[in-house]
């Protein structure tokens, strides 16, 4: 007999739980990759909406030698071709992110009480609706600021619903071993997004920037279909959808039937906590097939334990660390969305590149992030210490900040590296705390295992930090017309707050006498 390929043989080695694992980590990380890449295509198009045109010039005519700009070729998107373009692009940024941290703090509290599946497929709908909406205002010549104020708005809103769904998902179907290295992983759809939308945007910019928003609200749209109908939310839906075939394998379509089974076969189909009353007849057929109707009893099925309940939202709040970690994201997201909105619009100024090639460069930024992120995870898997991982990494972060702020006067491998370790250390402790510690805090040990608390616990923490998200892109709008250098000093001194928030925790995990994974907080 061949041997088996090696291949064959580590495929084989894991069984149905493993398979269903790997499926929800994939298919969330895809869910959640849609995502991003929607967001991402303003902050290339930006450079498009606003263009400096002096270079358009018309050619002197005989009855004037001085050349002027022909009107017909003005390249600025109306209403962003006035001198205040950077305040109505931050304005844009602000009321998408500014709906979003609104809408985070109810999304949580909703997406418990609702099936996650249905609940995200109706958000990436929505989002792809909105997101394709965006871009119709370039093919049917909208020039009106408050239509595309009212879709981002609209969208930040929708996309509210997919952070807490696919964490509650992930958090369900992994439990905490070697959870910072998993949800490192897992994070890097953040950057991948991005990356991905960068690319899709950056490639339709010059052109017809109206496709750089409809193909990724296509692609976000398409993978609501998606997850309707392969999102499995809990490992307990595979053991109740199991329970049910076999229920229904077990009813035979003889002439006779068991009444024992039939009770047996009722009890499976039940729900936990439900009850389930059947006054039906029962068909038992003879050999001479003479029809005799037997009522069926009641079957009552009640179960043992209370259901636990949804946790309120300052019930989350007096989980230990949640208060200090959420604090701690709204300025570390306050760095991290900066860069993701205005970054290709630093990088066209500094360093004098078109649109499309400042985009590709800022997707290094992103690849840092990915790596920052894994790091991360591992890093406190190793050291048992969440906090302690997150403060050395902004420490470190405040003199990259500074030195990228000088951006224009390096080559190009020096940006390269400056774009690579500053996206790690920015979006590393943004990672960590948004995936392992929001799973750690929701699955605390005081909540006494009530896992339902972990859509809450989630949307408090990220609702939190988008409230930075929607700062720092709105002040980085207002800072830009007094020079690039006070938008930096605005980003390291968030950073420096970041760190503050977390020397509490920073300090209890370097007292205890023992290393574990998870949050060091009692």
């Amino acid at each position: 007999m061949a041997p088996v390929p090696p291949g064959i043989r580590f495929l084989a080695s894991f069984n149905r739980d493993q398979w269903y694992k790997a499926f929800t980590f994939a298919l969330t990380f895809l869910l959640y990759t849609s995502f991003h890449l929607s967001r991402k295509p303003i902050s290339i198009v930006k450079s498009e909406l606003h263009k400096n045109c002096s270079h358009v010039m018309e050619v002197p005519t005989e009855s004037s030698q001085q050349p002027r700009l022909h009107p017909e070729l003005d390249c600025s998107w109306k209403p962003f071709d006035r001198n205040n373009y950077k305040q109505l692009l931050g304005a844009m940024d602000y009321s998408f992110l500014c709906a979003y941290a609104i809408g985070m703090y109810l999304s949580g509290i909703i997406g418990e009480r609702l099936p996650i599946r249905l609940y995200l497929t109706v958000g990436m709908l929505t989002s792809g609706l909105f997101t394709c909406l965006f871009g119709l205002g370039y093919i049917y010549d909208i020039h009106s600021l408050g239509f595309y104020i009212f879709v981002q708005v609209a969208n930040g809103l929708v996309q509210t619903t997919g952070w807490p769904s696919v964490v509650t998902c992930i958090g369900n179907w992994f439990g905490k071993g070697r959870r910072g290295l998993i949800m490192g992983l897992w994070n890097s759809h953040t950057s991948v997004g991005n990356i991905l939308g960068s690319l899709i945007a950056g490639y339709y910019v010059s052109s017809n920037w109206g496709l750089s928003f409809i193909v990724p609200g296509v692609i976000i749209a398409v993978m609501g279909v998606i997850c309707f109908f392969f999102l499995i939310e809990h490992p307990n839906d595979l053991k109740t959808a199991s329970a049910q075939s076999s229920a229904q394998s077990n009813q035979k379509p003889h002439k006779s039937w068991n009444g024992v089974n039939g009770h047996k076969d009722l009890y499976l189909q039940c729900k936990p906590g439900a009850k389930a009353q059947s006054w039906d007849t029962e068909l038992l057929l003879g050999q001479e097939s003479i029809g005799v109707y037997v009522p069926v009893q009641q079957v009552v099925v009640v179960k043992s334990e209370a259901e636990p309940s949804a946790i309120s939202f300052m019930g989350a709040l007096r989980i230990p660390g949640v208060v200090e970690f959420s604090l701690c994201l709204l300025f570390a997201k306050l760095v991290s969305y900066t860069f993701l909105f205005w970054l290709p619009l630093y990088i066209t100024k500094a360093a004098h590149l078109d649109a499309k090639k400042a985009g590709d460069l800022s997707t290094l930024f992103d690849v840092g992030g990915i790596v920052g992120g894994i790091l991360a995870g591992v890093i406190s898997d190793k050291m048992g210490k969440r906090a302690t991982t997150c403060a050395v990494m902004l420490l470190l972060a405040a003199p990259t900040l500074y030195g990228f702020s000088m951006i224009s006067q390096f080559g190009l491998g020096p940006t390269i590296g400056m774009l690579l370790v500053c996206g790690g250390l920015v979006n590393g402790p943004y990672a960590l705390i948004t995936t392992a510690v929001s799973a750690d805090l929701g699955t605390h040990k005081s909540l006494k295992g009530n896992a339902r608390a972990l859509s809450t616990v989630t949307a408090i923490i990220d609702g939190t930090g988008s409230v930075g998200a929607a700062v720092g892109p709105l002040l980085a709008g207002l800072l830009s017309a007094q020079g690039w250098d006070q938008v930096f000093y605005m980003l390291m001194t968030a950073d420096f707050f970041a760190l503050l928030l977390l020397l509490r925790l920073v300090m209890k995990e370097l007292r205890s006498h023992r290393s574990r994974p998870g949050v060091a907080v009692e």
